[in-house]
Order: C-alpha cells, then structure tokens, then sequence
C-alpha cells in the first residue's frame, strides 16, 4: 500500500438555531441526538475504509452537534487550509436551521472553504418549491454547494468532487431515493453521544411513510414507500454501539408500525434480550393505529421499547381530515393507548393547535377533556406550522399567503402565518397557556398515580415532567430543543444582532444561569412533592379513573364525543361500517 501523502479535512456539522435573542441554542448536554449527523459520520467512516479519494489520499473526518459543541469556525478554516484540501458539511438542516448554516458558511466561504448544504430543507424546497426560496438562492450565490437527496451511494462523489476543488452548485437526487439495506449505517463515537442527556443515540430503521399528512414534510424528502433497513442492519448498530458502552437508542423513523420489516427486526432484538441477556433500550415513533398490527405492541416492548412518540395531533376529527389525518381515529385513541399502558411504556403524543376551526375556548376545553379521559403521559403541544417541504408551505406559497420569512422561527415553537379566526395574542397566548393548562399539579399527580398503577417507574414521569414544564417556563424553548444546562457564547449571535459587550453579556449570562438553576431545583421540588405523595400511598397500585377503564360499548358517551364534528364523524364511520358489512341504511321514520 502506497503510503499517504495528503490529507483532506472533512467537518460534518450539524447546525442549532438561534433563540430570541439570537443567542445559538446549546447545552452542556442536549437532547435528541441527530440521526443525519450519524448517517453522514457512518458514510464518511466507509468512504475512509475503502479509500474513497485513493491509497495517498488519508479522510479525516471531524463530527460536530453545535446543541452541544460550540462551532469554532476559525479553528476549522485553519485546520482545512493547512490541509490545503477539504470540506465543511452542514448536515440534515431543517428550516428553522437554515439561517445558522449561511450564518456558518459565509466567512468560511470568504476565506475561500467549500461548503457544503444538506438536509430536510433544502430537499423540502427543491421537491415542492421547485427552489423557489429567497435563502435558497443566497446560499447559491455565496457558492454554496446544496445537496437534496440521500447521501448513500452519492457521498463518495461529493469528496472527490471537493478533492478535485470542483464541487457542483447542486447534487438533486429527489427523484432517485436509494436503498437503504445493507449500506454502511450510521454510527457515531461514545465521546459524542456522552454529550446527550441520556446518553442516546440515533439511527433510522427505514424512511418514508405512506400516509398524506399536509403539514409533514417526511413524505415530500422520504417519500411514501417503506424503505428500510435489514434486521442485520440493525443487529450490527446495535451491537456496536454496546460494544463501547452505549445501550439506549432513538429509532427516528417518523411511523416505525410502518416499517414492513418491523416484526423481523423486533423478534432480532428479542432474541438479544431474552436470550443473550442483553441490556438496552428504544424510544420510537408511531402512529395512532399501531395497536391494531398483530402482536405490534407486545413485541416492542420485549425488545427494549420503553418510550412510544404517539403522532396523536387532536381530538377534534373535523381538524384531522382539514390535514390529511385520516388514519387517525380518535375511537381507537383510548384502545392504543391502554395498550402501551399494558405494557409498561411510556407515551409522549404530540399535539398541534392552530388549525382552521380552532379557538382559545375550544383547544382549552379539548386539553381538560385529554386529562381525563385520555391516558396519555407526556402532551406536547405545537403550532400548526406550514414548514417548507410540505403541502401546506406550498398551497399557501402559490397563493401568494403572507409567512414569516425569517426561516428561525419555523421550529412549531412559533408563529409563522395568520390564523382564520384568532388575532397574534390570542394564538400565541393560547399556546403558552396549554402547557399550564395540561402540567397543572392536579393532572402531574394523576399522570404518576396512571404509571404506578400500570407498572412504570413514576421517578421517570417525575422527570419528564420537570423536563417539558422547565424547558418551557423557565428556558423558553421546546421541550424537544430543551437540555442540561444552557450554554451561551457571546460570538454565536445573529450577524444582524451585533456583538453585546462583555461586560453586558457575561454578568447577564452567569446570573441568568444561577436563576434559571435555581428555578430548575424549585420546579423539580415541587413536583418531587407530589412524587412522594403518590408513592407513600398504600392503595397507590388500585388507582384507576375514567382514563383507565377498560374500553367498553358504552365509549361514545365519553365527553370526547359529543361536540357536533365527532357526533358528525361517528355518524359517517357507522354509516361506512355498514356499507363495508353490506348492511342496509336503516329506514328513515315518517
């Protein structure tokens, strides 16, 4: 083997977005880790090993999380110029990310660095939009190299490209989205999944869902055919990642009950547990019908699943079907539910307010109806947002409907357009007041007395809670950008903010961190308050409620019922029931 004479420096980085006050979202220790980050990392570490750019050629790859790494761009220009060769790639940027990656790239490009763009949107933007996007077109003009796609089977081209100096505007791989069986999977090092709170790691089972939600940008960049990866596949990721130490996992597919090698890959990671004896865990996402796949919910949990994403978005069908939602039932909402219950897992379910019908008096009675007769844990609520690269960002784009241009604040935590029927106050108010509505004391201590009752640890909802309720009232971020300790550096502002002088910043900065500590250790008491409350109760494993019941016939005289859009949607189910029966409309009385 001939020996290697040049270097070429390779940063993968995954971008944050700002906060209010233009400040980069980070942590001491961040949350969900990024899938994207170690899919790419996992590409590039193959590229290496088959010697992608040549035997002279050593790839030295650099991966960086700015949630929970502080980008020195400086640092990094100078390490690729005394490479004389390389790249920087800003990888899986979603919108509200778009804004800090120009941000990033601009004095690298200045300085002559390629860089390199790819992510959620700019193959949102190129499969509805066409490219048809003001940052778009500034991140071309700056020279900007925009990949829309997937990068398995395609990175290899882009280092040569960049190895040769010569990479191209854009790489549009839309219409040709690979396989993802037996390719190199994603990967990355303990040292940096040790920066997560949990000490978690990512990887995606498969991609691309079937179903037509119009506020979801996964069918539009995945597409809506299932593809996955095999049960060696994930075998392999998993296997590695306990080899240096790391045994919880988030399964990022958007819908894994989709996935159509769900079951191979469950009974492969039973097989691990129960017979080999080993320990780890899975966070998933799913959809509201997922208890009704055979065996779906009893085999995820013997295989380590011990928290479930629930895409629940409302209990209102009149909004489900205006979006697309048609899969969701809200009659099969309890039935799920208690059915992950049964098991011992907890739920998170998402929740959107916004939608055409909506109003301040509506969405706060439909929360008090979800706390008691829903068993959900963990609501997290959302703007109804029209993110670019789904059908909704284009309907409203060709009509030409005003939209927030300022792609930060398009992360569901903020208001990006008009609603039909509430003013600015009353959206954005209404959003603020649902968390309290929701995490009042009342329902912590019903949502601990609902785990204990059904065998989950409530130490675990303790955290949660505290979690989601201090992300919001005391960081003013969502739960899921929330982390340990958030981190400010005085340079990692918005350009058009400007510098705040030292002697500003950094009193600010270190009293705001003891206050917000010490706000923190306040939350976590008061809700450790009502922990031992419930666990010091002798008939704490009797709790029962109307959440809890067993499903019955007599369901539709549930209060979730009774408004005049679910009286309407029953009706329509009943009359469908008896048309796929070949059951005849019953005779209207004279």
């Amino acid at each position: 083997m001939a020996a290697t004479t040049r270097r070429f420096c390779l940063y993968l980085i995954k971008p944050s977005h700002y906060d209010d006050d233009g400040y980069v979202i980070q942590w001491w220790k961040s949350p969900i880790p990024s899938n994207s980050l170690a899919a790419v990392y996992g590409l590039a570490q193959d590229c290496i090993d088959r010697q992608a750019l040549g035997p002279d050629t050593e790839i030295d790859v650099h991966a960086m999380d700015e949630t929970n790494t502080e980008v020195h761009i400086d640092r990094i220009a100078r390490d690729i110029e005394a490479a004389n060769i390389g790249m920087v790639m800003l990888v899986g940027v979603q919108s509200n990310q778009f804004p800090r990656a120009l941000d990033i790239a601009r004095p690298l490009r200045a300085r002559g660095i390629q860089v390199g763009i790819g992510g959620f949107h700019v193959s949102g933007v190129i499969s509805m939009l066409n490219g048809e996007d003001a940052r778009f077109r500034e991140a071309q003009a700056m020279g900007i190299s925009l990949f829309a796609g997937e990068a398995e089977g395609r990175l290899q081209d882009v280092l040569r490209d960049a190895n040769n100096g010569a990479l191209k505007p854009l790489y549009n791989f839309m219409n040709d989205l690979p396989g993802i069986e037996d390719t190199p999977v994603p990967f990355m090092p303990a040292g940096h999944v040790g920066k997560t709170a949990y000490n978690l790691t990512s990887f995606d089972a498969g991609r691309g869902c079937p179903y037509q939600c119009s506020f979801c940008t996964i069918i539009n960049v995945q597409g809506r055919k299932s593809r996955r990866r095999s049960p060696d596949d994930i075998e392999k990721i998993v296997r590695a990642n306990l080899a240096q130490g790391v045994y919880r996992f988030f399964i990022t597919d958007d819908n894994f009950a989709r996935n159509k090698d769900w079951e191979p890959i469950m009974d492969r990671l039973i097989h691990m547990r129960e017979v080999e004896k080993l320990h780890f865990n899975f966070i998933i996402q799913v959809d509201t019908l997922c208890h009704k796949i055979e065996h779906f919910v009893e085999k995820c949990a013997r295989a380590g699943v011990k928290r479930v994403f629930i895409g629940l978005e409302n209990v209102n069908p009149a909004n489900l079907m205006g979006a697309k939602k048609k899969q969701n039932k809200i009659t099969e909402y309890r039935t799920m539910l208690l059915a992950w219950k049964a098991h011992h897992v907890i739920t998170y379910a998402g929740y959107i307010l916004g939608f055409s019908g909506d109003t301040p008096e509506r969405i706060m009675h439909d929360i008090d109806v979800i706390k008691r007769e829903l068993p959900v844990d963990i609501l997290e609520f959302f703007f109804l947002t029209p993110l670019p690269g789904s059908e909704d960002h284009q309907k409203l784009h060709r009509a030409g409907v005003d939209m927030d241009p300022d792609l930060n604040k398009y992360d569901l935590n903020h208001m990006t357009t008009a609603h039909p029927i509430m003013s600015r106050a009353q959206w954005e108010g209404i959003y603020a007041h649902a968390w309290e509505r929701y995490y009042t004391r009342e329902h912590v201590e019903t949502i601990m007395r609902r785990a204990i009752a059904s065998g989950i640890a409530a130490s675990n909802i303790l955290f949660l809670v505290t979690w989601f309720v201090g992300s919001v009232q005391i960081e003013g971020v969502h739960p899921l950008e929330g982390g340990g300790v958030r981190l400010k550096f005085r340079h990692a502002r918005r350009p058009e903010l400007g510098l705040e002088h030292p002697l500003l910043f950094y009193p600010r900065y270190w009293s705001e961190t003891a206050l917000k500590l010490m706000a923190w250790a306040r939350l976590y008491l008061r809700f450790g308050m009502i922990y031992r409350r419930v666990e010091k109760d002798p008939n704490k494993l009797a709790y029962t409620d109307v959440a809890m019941t067993p499903v019955s016939a007599h369901e539709e005289d549930l209060e979730m019922f009774q408004s005049a859009d679910a009286q309407e949607w029953l009706n329509k189910e009943k009359r469908l029931e008896r048309i796929r029966h070949g059951v005849s409309e019953p005779a209207n009385p004279t």
